[in-house]
């Protein structure tokens, strides 16, 4: 790593209530990324990650979820941890969880009040995370703020897939964003409080933002740039991962058609750590 890309520490500041401060940044940040093989992307990343967050917060963090990679993600992960222990740090998954249950450990490692998280394949800026910031400081407040992608540059059968869970979340849960699985959001830790997550696969985002939905609470939209994949191999499109969010979407819907009060009672459940079962909601500070 060349000696001009070294990380700028965020600066320590007193507790506000404001969302941003005079220079345009908000007090604190938690940033994250789940990463599954993802050697060919993890360092670069980390390093975008520390060029461009000073701009965007006072007090910032990176947490890496290394969901059971089978390459050298973990190693690579370790040694930027060790040379940027003040603001970078890395979980580790003994085995590939999903990606619903290293987005979890990702919430549960964070530990500011602001939470955002892009995927580890490099296919969004973090530069772009301010534009997620700057929506969630206005007037009317939000509670979360879902990126949507403005050209989608991902293959044919990706984009097939995405119109029809788009679709069916629409009809089947009232869920209007315009992109539901985009990988790129922001939300306020207190909204996360509540809320239980079943799903621990690709359906997790969706069930989290219905269920922010149900507790009545404000998500905004806010146009991304999405970027070609250039290294690594994506598996959103693998058969065992559509399954397994098909099977989840269809177990949520019918635990709402049956029960909607069990289905989304999550007050005072603290989460657990993703083994394999079902996640709860996120913890206060």
């Amino acid at each position: 790593m060349r000696e001009s890309q070294r990380p700028v520490k965020g600066g320590e500041v007193s507790p506000s209530t404001a969302l941003r401060s005079a220079a345009g940044r908000v007090p604190e940040l938690s940033f994250f990324f789940p990463a599954h093989n993802e050697e060919a992307n993890l360092e670069a990343l980390v390093e975008e990650a520390l060029l461009a967050l000073p701009a965007l917060a006072e007090k910032f963090e990176i947490i890496a979820v290394d969901d059971g990679s089978r390459d050298r993600t973990a190693a690579i992960a370790d040694e930027l941890a060790l040379e940027h222990p003040e603001v970078f740090r890395v979980v580790h998954h003994p085995t590939n969880f999903g990606y619903g249950a290293a987005l979890c450990s990702g919430f549960h490692a964070a530990r500011y009040e602001l939470i955002a998280f892009i995927d580890g394949d490099r296919q969004f800026k973090v530069a772009d995370v301010g534009r997620l910031t700057e929506r969630i400081a206005q007037a009317d407040a939000p509670d979360v703020v879902v990126g949507f992608r403005l050209k989608r540059a991902d293959p044919p059968i990706r984009r097939w897939y995405a119109r029809i869970y788009r679709f069916s979340n629409r009809v089947f849960f009232g869920v209007r964003v315009r992109d539901i699985d985009c990988a790129c959001k922001l939300f306020k830790r207190e909204a996360l409080t509540p809320i239980r997550v079943a799903s621990g696969g690709a359906f997790f985002t969706a069930e989290l933002l219905i269920k922010l939905r149900f507790e009545g609470r404000r998500i905004a939209e806010v146009g991304i740039p999405h970027y070609a994949r250039t290294a690594g191999s994506p598996t959103g499109a693998k058969p065992s991962v559509v399954f397994r969010a098909v099977r989840d979407f269809w177990s949520l819907r019918f635990r709402l058609w049956f029960g909607r009060a069990e289905a989304c009672d999550g007050a005072n459940r603290s989460w657990a750590r993703p083994s394999g079962g079902r996640l709860g909601g996120l913890p206060d500070r």
